[in-house]
């Protein structure tokens, strides 16, 4: 049985990742890549890449890319991004109503990220989707600097490293199965609650604050 703590004066305040929590970015990554090949002459399997999708871009890169370039690849693929990307990404099923939920239920929604934030806020405001704050360029444990300061006491990810992202801030760690991990997975890497997708996410809320004593206020996160 959840165990919730005691409300605090604070809203609820509700954090999401973006990257295969609120957006399919695959097609668009996918795009980019294949365009920084074409632009270096150097070979990168985007199809490969697009099936890792969570940390730093740097990471990825260095599989392609000797690590005296990594730098200059990174400003180049940042560059090229706002061309390839925005336009061909779509919302992930249910991503606008999730936001829409917190709000309803007198919260408010922030993203944070391991995308260099300026791509970030693009996808989000050609999508609609419109946070009460962003903060990109987060990756893993790195997150729960963020989350403490908007004192998010639920974090939404798809990615092992999101849930030890709640865990570092002490937040309930949400994960849906849309990214590159299993529900079996995820729940094994200590995931509190795990949702197939996010258009589960309303319906689980409405219970999570239920158990709270159905305030908006914010209890800290309990752990399943």
């Amino acid at each position: 049985m959840a165990r919730m703590a005691s409300a605090t004066s604070a809203p609820l305040t509700v954090g999401f990742d973006l990257d295969m929590t609120l957006i399919d970015s695959r097609p668009g990554i996918r795009a980019c890549y294949q365009a920084l090949a074409e632009r270096t002459g150097t070979f990168v399997d985007a199809d490969l890449a697009v099936t890792r999708l969570g940390p730093p871009l740097a990471h990825e890169l260095r599989n392609w890319f000797p690590e005296e370039e990594v730098p200059a690849m990174a400003d180049l693929y940042r560059s090229m991004y706002p061309r390839y990307a925005i336009a061909a990404t779509p919302a992930l099923p249910g991503a606008r109503e999730a936001v829409a939920a917190v709000r309803a239920a007198g919260g408010r929604a922030i993203v944070v990220t391991a995308k260099y934030e300026p791509n970030a806020a693009l996808h989000l405001r050609h999508l609609g989707i419109e946070p009460d704050a962003l903060v990109g360029d987060l990756w893993a444990e790195a997150k729960a600097q963020a989350l403490r300061e908007h004192a998010a006491a639920v974090y939404v990810g798809d990615h092992l490293g999101d849930i030890r992202a709640a865990r570092a801030a002490d937040a309930l760690a949400v994960t849906v199965a849309t990214g590159p991990f299993g529900a079996d997975e995820l729940r094994a890497a200590g995931s509190d609650v795990v949702l197939a997708d996010l258009t589960a996410f309303p319906r689980w809320l409405a219970g999570y604050l239920a158990e709270a004593g159905g305030a908006p206020d914010a209890p800290e996160a309990a752990r399943a």
